[in-house]
């Protein structure tokens, strides 16, 4: 059975996986620039992708502020 920390975990991998992905993909259309709708649209989903990591790496991280 999957513990929550470990469905975070797996969460994580996918969202950095898909930012590295989105990331060679934008590098490549910026050489090109063809449809620039496109390329802000993945820019866009980038910001939101690093949101989101940075989301979840937060609620990975134990609050041990004494």
């Amino acid at each position: 059975m999957l513990t929550d920390r470990d469905t975070l975990l797996r969460k994580l991998h996918e969202l950095r996986s898909e930012h590295r992905d989105l990331d060679t993909v934008i590098s490549r259309l910026a050489l090109h620039p063809m449809d620039q709708l496109q390329l802000q649209r993945l820019k866009k989903r980038k910001l939101l992708l690093k949101d989101e990591i940075a989301w979840l790496e937060s609620r990975l991280i134990p609050d041990n502020i004494a």
